[in-house]
């Protein structure tokens, strides 16, 4: 397929479809105040400050962007706020990027010889595999740009592109630190499976090499702190070095955490929507799936262990080139395309989050219009003291503090603007922590109560 008729492709079509599909739920969850600061305000604001020609300094996270996941591609990302600052833009690279993947994914499957409609299937195999949509929705992650990439790297490789494969992981790896252990991972799959030396040292020592750069570097660096979810593994040591160690010389508490029921049901989860292509004989690629997966087992973290957040998403390229790779070799349960779309539609509606809408989604709208209109009347660069699921509407600004547990001390004379909602106080948060801020601010004579409807409270100086 090339670029001229792949508007009139089908997996053009289909790409098209799924971007929009994608854009109108993440924006329309939004608009229902279900997004939250944790983690699409941190994004929103940091570009925004770098949009700015400010330091992007997270202040209710407390350290600098480059702090978090040592994540370059956000000063790009940077480039579009300086056109219009919006938070919109976030859905829809988060929509389009996930969706693209369709296209390696299909090209893949051509330079494996299937059939086009076999290729096309397979494609829509894996917009329908339920973590697309799922993360879709929950905020704002760099890596789910990394989708299409992990694709490219893989066909440039097949194609002895040696450019275009360093240019994908150097992409891939500008996205987050913790993605560096896939591309190491995937050097070692690239020598051993597919016998391509010389790609597979290009992915294993960049991959190496970024994974020291960015968590001994970077991150202690701009944030003060040790690489985030250190605390995760703590049962092995209070070091990512010490925890490093303790793999090797700890097996027996290792062991313990990996062979879990719980790690079982969600092996289940992320193996089930494609099972049907799934043989171990060409499990070669899960090799740079691997370091991920083990992971997620090895914390008891339970976003770790699901299909809602980003943690099984650098999981999902290789368990799609075991598919093309299993169907080029003429086995799979499923060899005709009805058959592995109506699989993946059964496994989407079972797993996928299409319900939220009209359940989860809808929680705060008896406050929804009160809370629209206090946002009306918000300064617009002023700071601001707000819950975490109103901080991603108000977060283009320099000072962003949540009312969550923990705050009930915070200063308030800092503040220029104080929005909560006592009825739905927000993630962490509570309607007493809610009366407790409202009986101190009702201490001092710098607020006054501007707006108040519906138990949504604006204060301002």
């Amino acid at each position: 397929m090339n670029l001229k008729n792949f508007k009139l492709h089908p997996v053009g079509i289909m790409i098209a479809v799924s971007t929009v599909i994608l854009f109108i739920c993440s924006s329309f969850r939004h608009i229902l105040f279900q997004s939250t600061a944790y983690d699409l305000a941190i994004f929103d604001n940091g570009i925004y400050l770098i949009s700015q020609g400010e330091t992007p300094f997270v202040s209710f996270r407390g350290i600098h962007i480059l702090g978090d996941h040592a994540a370059f591609i956000l000063y790009l990302i940077a480039g579009l706020y300086k056109i219009y600052p919006s938070v919109y833009w976030l859905f829809f690279l988060q929509a389009i990027t996930l969706s693209l993947g369709a296209l390696p994914v299909y090209q893949l499957a051509k330079q494996a010889k299937l059939s086009s409609k076999l290729s096309q299937a397979i494609s829509l195999c894996y917009l329908l595999y339920p973590l697309i949509f799922n993360i879709n929705l929950f905020d704002f992650h760099p890596e789910v740009m990394t989708m299409p990439a992990f694709f490219w790297a893989v066909l440039a490789v097949r194609h002895n592109n040696i450019l275009g494969f360093s240019l994908a992981i150097i992409f891939i790896l500008s996205c987050r630190d913790a993605l560096s252990i896939s591309i190491a991972a995937m050097g070692i799959w690239l020598i051993l499976g597919e016998k391509k030396a010389k790609f597979g040292l290009i992915s294993l020592i960049i991959g190496i090499v970024w994974f020291l750069i960015a968590t001994k570097v970077i991150v202690p660096v701009f944030s003060g702190e040790q690489v985030a979810g250190v605390a995760r593994y703590g049962f092995l040591g209070g070091s990512l070095t010490e925890i490093i160690l303790n793999l090797f010389l700890k097996p027996g508490i290792v062991l313990s955490h990996i062979f879990t029921w719980n790690n079982l049901e969600y092996l289940v989860l992320i193996l089930s929507p494609l099972i049907w292509g799934l043989f171990p004989k060409y499990f070669a690629p899960l090799i740079s799936a691997f370091p991920i997966l083990f992971l997620n087992f090895l914390t008891k973290n339970q976003e770790q262990k699901d299909l809602l957040h980003q943690y099984s998403l650098p999981i999902l390229p290789f368990l799609i080139i075991v598919v093309i790779t299993t169907l080029a070799a003429g086995k799979g349960w499923f060899k005709q395309p009805r058959y592995m779309i109506l699989w993946s539609l059964v496994a989407f509606f079972a797993l996928a989050k299409v319900g939220y809408f009209n359940s989860h989604y809808l929680q705060s709208k008896d406050t929804w219009q009160a809370t629209r209109e206090a946002l009306t009347q918000v300064s617009s660069q002023g700071n601001i003291l707000t819950s975490a699921n109103i901080a991603p509407h108000v977060s283009h600004r320099s000072v962003v503090e949540l009312a969550v547990e923990g705050s009930d001390a915070i200063a308030l004379k800092q503040f220029d603007d104080i929005l909560l909602n006592k009825r739905h106080p927000g993630w962490n948060s509570s309607p007493e922590l809610v009366d407790t801020l409202i009986a101190r601010i009702g201490e001092l004579s710098e607020f006054q109560l501007t707006y108040q409807k519906d138990d949504v409270y604006l204060f301002q100086k």
